[in-house]
């Protein structure tokens, strides 16, 4: 017999964006239910961000000890052996992050009073859905439904997953080191885990379409990133497509000049893009418009139809957890009543590769394609005393400030570095919070830090850069 539910807030959907929204519907007095058919957290926090950041410090500790044992270098530590690897041991470490996170969401929700309920969800109208659960379906309809169904790898039909071509997903799980890994995708993806099994020792080699790595990225940002790559063996091969494999399981490639040649491999890492998750669910049973792939809404996160919402990958680029979260957390509150609107002045992009890549707002070239006259001020890595203190001066590092010439408004940011991730949230709110040079020219940043960069940045902008 089918149970049935009435509620006034539904999201369907417990990553980021979901959670969040519910978290936050609960926390206003609405009465929210929650349906997931996977684990709570999402993709992020259990098949991505998350546990892919915790392969790669389990990786950085690994080469550093192993470099620790064959060259004592200038820091004078030296192992008497090389270091082994468990990758089994170190998977259940990294499964042992994403259950704490995963019971953290756990409790939050029960905190907020938000219902889950635990199943797949599929839509017969704008407003009503079933779930089928382990104790048979159950019919809820709502009042406002947010759809925060995420994404999904995008799959290569000459490479289809299965066997030993692998997600993302499977890479992150995996119980014995591929001697040879062939990574399809020269994007933020391929490059984080690329490197990472790099570091522990598998042979690692990228293949991509396009004629340089990281496309999303400009240029210079990517070049120290290219330049590890060499160092550290990895093969890139550059406007190349693969073709499938061939019956010894290699992967065959055409190359730049239209040679075919083939790569041996164990495991064959496809990382070229996510795809929303928009099939499964019933989508064409509601009212909806669609903008390409994605479902369309305004800036409030409002589809066509009235009281049915959409959040995060489902809606488009940038498809990144932290704006998920916002858009759940903004369209909660507006059924709650508030007033907000969906216009953040930059959203960061961070890729975790060796150096780290951090990049919001509008780039140089970017900044001239739209017309606006603009003064830059770089600052690198090699000129800050606590970069040299981290070994970080070598890498080619540095932070870029964009800012309009007419009136000094900083409208982009860019850095490459070790460690330069957590300089995101000094750059975010700068940017949000409508910062001129003189602004961040008068911050006073501790010493020694990494953010003295962003303030001589700023300096340099100005024409008067103290340490360069």
């Amino acid at each position: 017999m089918t149970e049935s539910l009435k509620t006034h807030v539904l999201v369907v959907g417990g990553g980021p964006g979901g959670y969040v929204a519910a978290i936050r519907a609960g926390q206003l007095g609405l009465e929210t239910i929650l349906v997931e058919g996977d684990t709570l957290g999402g993709t992020c926090l259990i098949r991505g961000c998350i546990p892919s950041k915790a392969l790669i410090h389990a990786a950085d500790k690994f080469a550093h000890m192993t470099k620790a044992a064959g060259d004592a270098g200038s820091l004078g530590i030296k192992l008497s052996s090389p270091p082994t690897l468990d990758l089994g041991q170190t998977v259940r470490w990294k499964d042992g992050i994403t259950a704490k996170l995963n019971g953290g969401v756990t409790a939050l929700l029960k905190r907020a009073k938000v219902k889950v309920v635990a199943g797949w969800a599929t839509f017969s109208d704008g407003k009503t859905c079933t779930v089928e659960t382990k104790d048979g379906p159950v019919t809820i309809t709502a009042d406002h439904v947010i759809l925060a169904q995420g994404s999904v790898p995008v799959e290569l039909p000459i490479l289809p997953f299965g066997g030993k071509i692998i997600s993302s997903t499977e890479a992150l799980s995996l119980d014995a080191l591929p001697e040879r890994l062939v990574v399809i995708g020269a994007g933020y993806i391929g490059l984080e885990l690329g490197t990472a099994f790099r570091k522990l020792g598998s042979e690692v080699t990228v293949v991509e379409a396009l004629d340089r790595i990281l496309p999303l990225y400009d240029e210079q940002l990517a070049t120290p990133v290219r330049h590890w790559l060499e160092k550290a063996g990895v093969t890139v091969h550059l406007s190349a497509s693969a073709l499938g494999l061939d019956a010894s399981g290699a992967v065959r490639v055409k190359g730049q000049d239209g040679a075919e040649f083939t790569i041996a491999a164990d495991n064959v890492l496809v990382t070229v893009g996510r795809k929303p998750r928009t099939e499964g669910w019933g989508l064409e049973t509601m009212a909806v418009d669609m903008d390409g792939r994605f479902v369309k809404v305004d800036d409030q996160c409002r589809t066509s139809m009235r009281n049915v919402w959409a959040i995060g990958d489902l809606v488009g680029e940038p498809m990144l957890a932290h704006k998920a979260s916002a858009q759940g957390e903004m369209v909660a509150e507006i059924i709650a009543g508030h007033r907000r609107h969906f216009t953040p002045a930059g959203i960061p992009a961070v890729c975790f590769t060796d150096p780290e890549i951090v990049s919001i707002g509008l780039a140089p070239a970017e900044a001239e394609a739209q017309g606006i006259e603009i003064v830059t001020g770089q600052f690198p890595y090699g000129a800050n005393g606590r970069a040299l203190s981290l070994e970080a001066e070598k890498e080619g590092g540095f932070v870029r400030v964009v800012a309009r010439k007419a009136d000094h408004r900083v409208i982009g940011i860019q850095a490459v570095g070790s460690q330069v991730s957590e300089l995101s949230g000094e750059f975010s709110l700068a940017l949000e919070m409508g910062a001129v040079l003189e602004d961040l020219a008068g911050t006073i940043h501790a010493h020694p830090t990494l953010s003295e960069a962003f303030h001589e940045g700023a300096l340099k902008a100005l024409g008067h850069a103290i340490h360069i």
